[in-house]
């Protein structure tokens, strides 16, 4: 009887494992299916094959990640159905996905036959500093007081930005890069000085894509700057300290790139990768800060956003600024960037500013400012605001503000009338460099290239096109990297410089402008003292800020 029982647990046991192998098998029949689907979208997903890639143009930027550099950008994904019975659609584009290639393959991708193929935007340099070989590009010469630059041939680039997509590029000179006329750029074209993806531009007319890449060459000429010398104040391993003189940018900008504190400190005093470490204008003089490396760089600006840096600037205002001490508080507005103005405005940035006068001459006043924030333009705004402009600034102590330059806020006119006001005032001066801006600058619409007010005719744009060309065959224009740095190609030499000075295309090149006098280029402000935790930097008192200094 009790192996009767035993038996029959036995065979008890064997029907419930029969009966779960069962109720397995038709789970899995189940989901098989849907997950061997799910599997073959993962592999697809994973090749890249999941979907076609967008055109040029549209925004499918996905799809440009997966292809290696100097590939061509997909325009769509050749694929083969996955079994015979799926039928092709027609007339849509669309195509069935098929199964990944194997490891190691890759389906090649390519446009529609005839289209435009773009190629995918390389990747940026981080870091990117000056070198030997930018510094080679030209050289300095003095004259009058001031440093002057040989002109030479320039690179600018860009990668078409988005308002340019779909127009052409005769649309975009016309309407954006107006410094010259459209029968100019026709003259470039023929002169082989304009090129999209590397390939020379052979019609105006040709529409841009996304991710266009254009390189205009052109004879870049500097304007002047002081020829007083850049001082060395200090250097250990981590900074170099340096006394900069009014009317040199930091770095390069606008029209300026070797009339810049980097570039003569890089070819003059073998001063390279530097970092600065805060900004000045460009008619400001004074203490000036470069980190030697990036970790430096780093930590002293952490310094500067926890507010650890004391700045004391001077500067010589109009009248008689009040012997107690100001404080301004007023709010800051950005104008515009183009043309660098600003103004007091209650929807501007929150700044403060701390003002003490030093002494009073009985026509104008040398004043001790402390920013206690660094908003563009804070002082010469403040002052300005307070009555007291910079004595001899040239946008904010100026007639263009109205009766009461700018005192109190007071401006009677709008920000276009002010701009309008501002650039036409230091284009009568001849001084329009003041405002970084060039002639080309100020036309409000497309240059006629017919009207009287170009300086040259077609024909004879077309007669210097030809001459460019055969200059162009003796000169290499230096080739530059994607982050605006230019590379003197290895065919230019030395010899070069003297041939580059001229050039039949530029406009320049028939100019004679009216140099500045160093005086025109100096501005009553000047950065005194830089105090941080472990360091602290002066520079002399300028001698416009003596007690014994008279106005002329």
């Amino acid at each position: 009887m009790w192996l009767g029982g035993r038996s029959w647990l036995l065979v008890f046991g064997q029907v419930c494992s029969s009966l779960r192998c069962l109720a397995f098998a038709r789970t899995w029949g189940a989901c098989r299916g849907p997950m061997a689907e799910r599997l073959s979208t993962g592999a697809e997903a994973a090749s890249g094959l999941g979907a076609p890639a967008q055109q040029n143009g549209d925004a499918g930027g996905d799809a440009r990640g997966e292809q290696p550099p100097g590939h061509p950008e997909p325009a769509c994904s050749e694929v083969e159905p996955v079994s015979g019975d799926a039928k092709q659609p027609s007339g849509n584009g669309e195509r069935a996905p098929a199964a990944a290639p194997g490891p190691g393959k890759r389906k090649k991708r390519r446009g529609a036959v005839g289209e435009r193929v773009v190629p995918p935007p390389k990747k940026r340099r981080a870091g990117v500093s000056f070198g030997d070989e930018h510094f080679a590009e030209t050289s300095y010469y003095f004259e009058g007081g001031l440093r002057k630059v040989r002109p030479y041939y320039f690179d600018f680039r860009t990668y078409c930005k988005g308002r340019w997509v779909g127009h052409s590029l005769l649309h975009v000179f016309g309407t954006e890069f107006r410094a010259q006329p459209l029968a100019y750029y026709e003259a470039a074209v023929r002169a082989g000085r304009l090129h999209l993806n590397e390939e020379p531009v052979q019609d105006l007319s040709i529409v841009l894509k996304d991710n266009d890449f254009l390189r205009n060459t052109v004879h870049r000429h500097e304007p002047p700057v002081t020829a007083e010398p850049i001082r060395l104040l200090a250097e250990n391993e981590d900074v170099v300290v340096v006394d900069k003189p009014s009317s040199i940018p930091v770095h390069p900008c606008g029209r300026f790139r070797h009339n810049t504190v980097i570039f003569i400190l890089g070819k003059e005093h073998q001063l390279k990768e530097l970092h600065p470490l805060h900004r000045l204008d460009r008619l400001t003089s004074g203490v000036l800060m470069f980190a030697k490396t990036a970790a430096v760089s780093e930590r002293i600006h952490e310094q500067v956003r926890d507010r650890q840096l004391e700045k004391e600037y001077v500067c010589r205002v109009a009248g008689e600024f009040p012997a107690e001490e100001v404080t301004c508080k007023e709010p800051i507005l950005v104008v515009s960037y183009k043309v660098g103005v600003c103004r007091v405005d209650p929807q501007g940035k929150a700044c403060e500013s701390v003002f003490q006068r030093l002494s009073y001459n009985g026509h104008s006043s040398v004043v001790r400012c402390r920013p206690l924030t660094g908003r563009t333009h804070q002082i010469r705004v403040h002052l300005q605001f307070l009555g007291h402009p910079i004595l001899n600034d040239p946008i904010y102590n100026s007639a263009a503000w109205g009766p009461s330059r700018g005192r109190g806020g007071h401006i009677p006119k709008t920000d276009e009338e002010l701009l309008r006001d501002l650039v036409a005032e230091h284009q009568a001066k001849q001084s329009l460099d003041v405002l970084d801006l060039c002639g080309g600058d100020l036309c409000p619409g497309p240059p006629d290239p017919t009207a009287p007010s170009s300086e040259l005719s077609k024909d004879c744009l077309e007669e210097m096109a030809a001459s460019a060309q055969k200059m162009d065959g003796a000169v290499e224009a230096a080739p530059q990297d994607l982050d605006g740095v230019p590379v003197v190609s290895g065919k230019a030499t030395k010899t070069d410089v003297v041939n580059q000075e001229t050039d039949p295309l530029c406009s320049e090149c028939r100019r004679v402008p009216q140099d500045p006098s160093p005086q025109d280029l100096v501005m009553f402000l000047h950065a005194l003292r830089y105090k941080g935790p472990d360091f602290e930097y002066h520079s002399p008192m300028p001698a416009w800020a003596r007690d014994d200094w008279q106005e002329h």
